[in-house]
């Protein structure tokens, strides 16, 4: 017999209910009371709600809302995860699904290729960057989500699923069939010799076995490729698990060094992690690259390198997540990703930079005040502090985009553009020679001219802001004409900015370019020509006085 929705979810409460008064009647203290109490009201809104309110209820839905926003009172890492979302989860936790390997997007309201991964289902059936996704096995795409249509086309391994797509240039759509495969992601996307001595290694995500291609890297960087130093770079790797951070620390670190430790309520699963291995080298000089992106395991292997001054950090300070996570199975297959401790790395400090445990009056959360922020040493007794990510050793802060430039990148011209280029260019250059021409950026020019392309600058942004604060405080009609001249004058003229920020837009247009012939690894190699965070690297593990000079006893490492 089917138990319907509604049913289940009552079955559901009830369970709770049960055990939770069973729970009470041994523990006779005011906490379980009012746990037991507070699931009876909440059982008993519930059945209210689902008898008389108005419309008909969705228990799934509102049971779901209601736990979210339970949850979200916590913190922002805290979350129920439905039967229907596990395999999701756990993409995020080994990066491995079962799939055509392609990236999507909705695009001016199409469902959009944005990226194939190269060597998987997608790029070997021949999808490209620009296609429209019309149909997936039969179903228009018309009214469905990224989400719908992702999972339309994921799918059991060695199964085809049939496509219609849209190709730019092309007046008929194509039916185009894909056979599914076991899709991994490569935790290393790219790495490389940035000079005849500098190995370079981007970690884009802590998943399932990363260590061991870390390591693979490494040992041939260093013996075929005559490695002496080398650039890990760990900009925007937003983390995921705490044991493969560990071990990516130890291919720098000697066995038994402490690299984290956690601690939370439960104090029988406080543990301190040491490296347990071998080293690949602990000497060669490291300069590991991070920016705000950087987060939770990223900061874990960049402090554990800088607090054991094993290497230097470059770029801008790390997101500050010093939380560790623990997953709880829950009934009919749900699961419980629940905050349990904080990591601690080898100085001491937690790097958590949100203090989710003391709101604000309206609910906001707001930094860990200098106030309670404390200073600790590092191995060679360099100053640091906690409360706020791992602060580089050297800052590195890239000049932010333009308005337009922005305004370019999310109207989708720049991805337009490189769909047009593709079209009508069979092959270009290496990604280390390729250079947008003065010819091409003329064509892109003339591109965006004939396109209903819409921005305001920075400064005609504030200007409308200050016109409406002056109409409502009636200064406005005072000074109309004065007004209305300094609008006018600060107006922008779009061929102009096209040319004054030729430079900026022309490295966009060259990593998108690029990648619709050399996919992913060329764009980053080419994105490292005028890396201004790589630069710096290069420039310090060059100079060995200076490189050693980072570490000098008492110098203090602070955000500004």
């Amino acid at each position: 017999m089917k138990i319907s929705g509604t049913k289940k979810a009552g079955i559901v409460i009830v369970g709770i209910i049960v055990f939770a008064i069973g729970f009470y009647s041994f523990k006779q203290d005011d906490k379980n009371f009012q746990i037991a109490k507070n699931l009876d009201i909440y059982y008993t809104l519930f059945r209210e709600l689902n008898l008389f309110y108005v419309d008909d209820v969705e228990p799934n839905k509102l049971v779901k809302t209601s736990i979210d926003k339970m949850l979200e009172s916590l913190d922002p890492y805290t979350n129920y995860i439905p039967e229907d979302d596990v395999e999701d989860f756990r993409f995020m936790t080994t990066g491995e699904y079962a799939g055509i390997g392609a990236l999507i997007s909705k695009q001016n309201g199409k469902i959009v290729i944005s990226e194939p991964y190269e060597g998987f289902p997608a790029q070997k059936a021949g999808l490209r960057a620009g296609d429209i996704l019309l149909e997936v096995a039969g179903k228009s795409t018309e009214k469905l989500s990224t989400e719908d249509v992702s999972n339309l086309l994921k799918g059991p391994a060695s199964k085809p699923v049939t496509v219609k797509i849209q190709r730019y240039g092309q007046k008929k759509p194509m039916d185009i069939e894909i056979v599914r495969e076991k899709i991994q992601i490569d935790p290393v996307p790219y790495y490389g010799m940035l000079d005849k001595e500098t190995g370079y290694i981007r970690l884009s995500n802590f998943t399932v076995d990363c260590t061991e291609r870390v390591k693979i890297a490494l040992i041939e960087l260093k013996e075929k490729k005559g490695a002496k130093m080398l650039v890990l770079d760990l900009r925007s790797n937003p983390g995921g698990l705490l044991m493969e951070a560990v071990r990516v620390s130890n291919l720098f670190i000697s066995k038994g060094q402490e690299i984290v430790s956690t601690r939370g309520k439960v104090k029988q699963w406080d543990k301190v992690y040491k490296a347990t291995e071998n080293p690949v080298d602990t000497v060669m000089p490291i300069a590991v690259l991070v920016n705000r992106g950087s987060a939770s395991a990223s900061e874990i292997v960049a402090g554990a390198i800088q607090d054991l001054d094993r290497g230097i950090i470059i770029g801008t300070r790390t997101f500050g997540k010093g939380l560790v996570q623990t997953t709880r199975d829950l009934s009919y297959n749900a699961k419980l990703k629940i905050t349990t401790a904080k990591y601690y790395i080898p100085s001491g400090r937690c790097i958590q930079a949100l203090d989710y445990a003391h709101r604000n009056e309206d609910g906001s959360v707001g930094v860990v005040p200098d106030s309670l922020i404390t200073k600790y040493t590092t191995k060679n007794g360099r100053i640091v502090f906690d409360g706020g990510g791992v602060v580089p050793d050297i800052t590195v802060v890239d000049e932010p985009l333009s308005n337009l430039a922005v305004n370019l990148v999310t109207q989708s011209l720049i991805f337009d553009f490189a769909t047009y280029f593709n079209s009508k260019t069979e092959k270009i250059a290496s990604p280390e020679e390729y250079k947008i021409t003065p010819e091409v950026y003329a064509d892109f020019t003339q591109f965006v001219k004939n396109k209903d392309f819409k921005y305001e600058s920075k400064t005609e942004e504030e200007m409308d802001n200050l016109l409406e604060v002056a109409k409502r405080e009636k200064y406005y009609d005072i000074s109309k004409d004065e007004f209305e001249k300094l609008k006018q004058k600060l107006g922008h003229n779009l061929e102009q900015d096209l040319e004054h920020f030729k430079t900026e837009i022309s490295e966009l247009l060259t990593d998108e370019v690029i990648s619709r012939y050399y996919y992913q690894k060329g764009a980053i190699r080419a994105s490292l020509r005028d890396d201004s965070d790589v630069k710096k690297a290069l420039d310090l593990l060059s100079k060995p006085d200076g490189y050693a000079a980072i570490f000098d006893k008492g110098r203090i490492i602070k955000a500004n």
